[in-house]
């Protein structure tokens, strides 16, 4: 039988799996160290030492983390819903990749649109339904309205 994971073993092996925010790991590793240990507090601050560790030797990036969760979710979704899953790991997009993102927002809510709908809005109830969709996946209502106008429905309505 193997021996259980230290913190450390366990840190690196969910890293090298995907990158993790700081806030992911650490929450994700309080859960073992919960059960190994009976003081809760002692357990909170050996996965802060781990976590220190991981940052310290570049194990741990929150600038990969962040670029990584942009490269995995820029294809199917918008600026809206990325930076609030960013948020939701107490992070936020640098101005660079902003800019980036903006800059590529229509073509993506566009090919995001295509791969879904294969015609334009025949009426008004499809156009609201195919611009919900997009509003789902995080797009602006201004990217909506130009990827409706150019699917041939007009957006007034919208």
């Amino acid at each position: 039988m193997k021996a259980p994971l230290s913190l450390k073993g366990r840190a690196l092996t969910l890293l090298a799996q995907r990158e993790q925010s700081a806030s992911e790991l650490r929450r994700k590793l309080l859960r073992h160290a919960r059960a190994d240990e009976v003081a809760e507090g002692d357990a909170a601050s050996r996965v802060d030492d781990v976590i220190a560790w991981l940052r310290e030797h570049k194990h741990l990036s929150e600038e990969r983390f962040i670029e990584s969760r942009v490269h995995a979710r820029a294809a199917r979704y918008g600026n809206l819903r990325i930076r609030q899953e960013l948020a939701q790991h107490g992070l936020s997009v640098g101005s660079e990749l902003e800019r980036r993102l903006k800059d590529s927002e229509l073509e993506r809510a566009a090919e995001v649109w295509r791969r879904k709908f294969d015609a334009p809005p025949a009426d008004a109830a499809e156009r609201a339904r195919q611009s919900r969709f997009l509003a789902n996946r995080g797009f602006s209502a201004e990217v909506i309205a130009r990827v409706m106008r150019s699917a041939g429905g007009s957006a007034d309505n919208d």
